[in-house]
C-alpha cells in the first residue's frame, strides 16, 4: 500500500476518484485471489461487487491501510457467504448425456400395434396388397429403417415410403369400418 493513501486522503473530495484507483489497484488482485480460492461461482462478478460496495463508503473508512484492507476482506467475505448460500439453494447443474435418458416415447405405430390383438393385427395386413403388407411388416413389426426396407425388397427408398402411406391408409380405413361395425 502506498503512504499516499491516508486517512485524511480517503476523507478528501478532491482525491476521492484517485483514491479508489489507488485501493482497486492495490486489492483487487488479491480479493479476486480470495474468491477464486474460495470457490466462488463467478470471481470476477464478485470481486466487482465487492468494490462496488466499497466505494460509496470509502470516504468514512478509518484506520488507515489496516482498516480499509479489513474493511475491503470484510465485504468480500459476506459477498463469499452469499455466495456459498446461493450455491447450496441451486440445484446441481449436470450436463445432459442421451444415452442415459431412459425416456421414451412409443411411436404412433408401435401404441397402435400394442393395442391391437395379435390376430387382429394379422387379420389387418391380410387386407393389404403383398408388397403394402410386406413393407409394413418390416418396418412396424421388424423396425427396419425406409433404406433397409427399399434394399431388402429391391425398392427405392421412395417406393417403400409410398407403399408405408398407402398401407397405413388402407388399415385405418379397415380399422375405422371395423370400429363401425361393432356392437
Amino acid at each position: 500500500m502506498t503512504d499516499a493513501l491516508t486517512d485524511e486522503s480517503l476523507r478528501h473530495p478532491d482525491t476521492g476518484s484517485s483514491a479508489f484507483g489507488i485501493v482497486y489497484r492495490t486489492y483487487a488482485s488479491q480479493v479476486l485471489g480470495y474468491f477464486k480460492a474460495r470457490g466462488a461461482e463467478d470471481p470476477e462478478a464478485a470481486m466487482q461487487e465487492v468494490f462496488l460496495s466499497v466505494l460509496p463508503r470509502l470516504n468514512s473508512v478509518t484506520g488507515g491501510s489496516a482498516g480499509l484492507r479489513t474493511f475491503i476482506f470484510s465485504v468480500a467475505h459476506a459477498r463469499m457467504v452469499d455466495d456459498h448460500r446461493r450455491q447450496s439453494r441451486t440445484p446441481a447443474k449436470l450436463p445432459f448425456e442421451p444415452e442415459l435418458d431412459g425416456r421414451e416415447n412409443p411411436s404412433a405405430e408401435q401404441e397402435a400395434l400394442e393395442r391391437i390383438a395379435p390376430g387382429e393385427i394379422v387379420g389387418l395386413l391380410e387386407s393389404l396388397h403383398e408388397e403394402q403388407r410386406e413393407v409394413l411388416s418390416l418396418r412396424l413389426v421388424a423396425g427396419l429403417t425406409v433404406e433397409q426396407t427399399a434394399e431388402a425388397i429391391g425398392k427405392s427408398a421412395g417406393a417403400v415410403k409410398q407403399l408405408q402411406r398407402r398401407g397405413i391408409l388402407k388399415l385405418r380405413e379397415v380399422a375405422a369400418v371395423k370400429e363401425y361395425l361393432r356392437p
